[in-house]
C-alpha cells in the first residue's frame, strides 16, 4: 500500500496554532521544541515552519525592534518581543458555552477515561461563565437523559477509533423501517441532545448520518477500513422543510444560551426581559428534554402538544428518581 501523504495545511489552522503557541512559549521560554510539537499535534519541522513565520509580524511601523524574535536553539524555542502575544487567547461568551455544552454531552459517554479530567475543565469553564449566562443549566437535573443504549455507543466509540468495520439494524424514522447496514464509523459525537455517528454506508455507497439512539443493535467485525476523512461536528444535522415543528419559546436570562446554541429560525426581545425564539425541529422528544433540563427557565408557547410532552416527561423523571 502506497504511503498516505498529508495534504496541503490550512492557512486558519496554522494561525490558530501560533494564536496559542506563542503566549506558551512566552510563559515557559527555553521549552523543548519536541515537548512543544507533541503538545500542539504537528511534527517538529512543521511546527518550526509556523514558527519562522513570526519573523515578519509585529506592530508598526514594522522596524527591526517592533518585530516577533523566535530563537529555536540546541531544540529549543525562546520568543522575544512578543509581550502584546503573552496573554493567552480567550474564549468569547459563544464560544464557551459551545464548549460548556458540548463537554457536558461528551461527559455522558460511557467509559470515557478522560472524565475526571473534563469534569475539572467543565467546572472551571462553569465558573467563568457565571449564573447569569448558564442560569439554572448548571447541575440540573438530567430528564431521562439519552435513550441510547450504552453498549451501543461504547461499540461505536471502539469502532470509531481502531477504524473497524460495524454491522448495524437501524430503525428510519422518515420510512418506518428497520434496514441491516454495513458501516464504516469515522466520527462520534453529540449534538441537540443526541448522539450520532457520521460514517460510509456500504448499502448506499455513500457518506450517511445515523443517529444512535435508532440503531437497534450494532456488531463490530474483524474487517478495518482505510478513513476517508468524514466529519461530523459543525455539519447541518437536517435540511429544513415544510414538514418541520415550529416551536416557539419564551427564554428568560438563564436559558438565553439556547437561542446561540441551536438554530433557531427567529428571536425578537419581549417588554418582560424574555426572549422569544422559534426553534424548528422534526421531532418534539428531544425539545421536551431541553425544556426540562431549563428547570423553569423556559416557557412553551407552542405548539401544545409539546407542553404535554413536558409533563409526561417531568412526571416520568420523577419517577425514576423515587426508584
Amino acid at each position: 500500500m502506497p504511503e498516505s501523504r498529508p495534504g496541503p495545511r490550512k492557512a486558519s489552522d496554522r494561525l490558530r496554532r501560533l494564536l496559542v503557541a506563542v503566549p506558551y512559549v512566552v510563559q515557559h521560554p527555553g521549552i523543548a521544541l519536541d515537548e512543544l510539537s507533541k503538545l500542539f499535534g504537528v511534527d517538529e519541522g512543521e511546527l518550526a515552519e509556523d514558527l519562522n513565520l513570526l519573523f515578519v509580524t509585529g506592530l508598526p511601523p514594522y522596524g527591526p525592534g517592533d518585530l516577533i524574535d523566535v530563537d529555536i536553539t540546541e531544540g529549543r524555542v525562546w520568543i522575544g518581543m512578543a509581550d502584546y502575544f503573552a496573554r493567552p487567547v480567550r474564549l468569547s461568551r459563544s464560544e464557551a458555552l459551545a464548549l460548556y455544552l458540548r463537554g457536558e454531552a461528551l461527559l455522558a459517554t460511557p467509559g470515557l477515561e478522560e472524565a475526571p479530567a473534563l469534569a475539572s475543565a467543565l467546572e472551571k469553564i462553569e465558573r467563568a461563565l457565571g449564573p447569569e449566562t448558564l442560569g439554572s443549566l448548571a447541575g440540573a437535573v438530567q430528564a431521562g437523559g439519552s435513550e441510547d443504549a450504552p453498549g451501543v455507543l461504547v461499540d461505536l466509540r471502539a469502532a470509531v477509533q481502531e477504524h473497524r468495520r460495524m454491522e448495524i439494524d437501524y430503525y428510519s424514522a422518515g420510512r418506518g423501517e428497520t434496514t441491516t447496514r454495513r458501516i464504516d464509523p469515522e466520527e462520534l459525537w453529540s449534538e441537540l441532545g443526541n448522539w450520532y455517528v457520521v460514517a460510509w454506508d456500504h448499502r448506499s455507497e455513500d457518506e450517511r448520518l445515523f443517529r444512535a439512539d435508532r440503531i437497534r443493535s450494532a456488531r463490530t467485525t474483524e474487517e478495518t477500513f482505510e478513513p476517508r476523512g468524514l466529519t461530523g461536528q459543525g455539519r447541518p444535522l437536517y435540511t429544513r422543510t415544510h414538514a418541520d415543528i415550529p416551536v416557539r419559546l419564551l427564554l428568560r436570562p438563564g436559558a438565553r444560551w439556547v437561542a446561540e446554541y441551536y438554530a433557531v429560525s427567529s428571536k425578537k426581545e419581549g417588554d418582560d426581559g424574555r426572549l422569544d425564539v422559534v426553534l424548528p425541529s422534526k421531532e418534539l422528544a428531544w425539545v421536551a428534554r431541553l425544556v426540562l433540563r431549563l428547570a423553569g427557565e423556559a416557557e412553551v408557547v407552542s405548539p401544545s402538544e409539546l407542553r404535554d410532552l413536558v409533563r409526561t416527561e417531568a412526571s416520568a423523571a420523577l419517577e425514576h428518581y423515587r426508584a
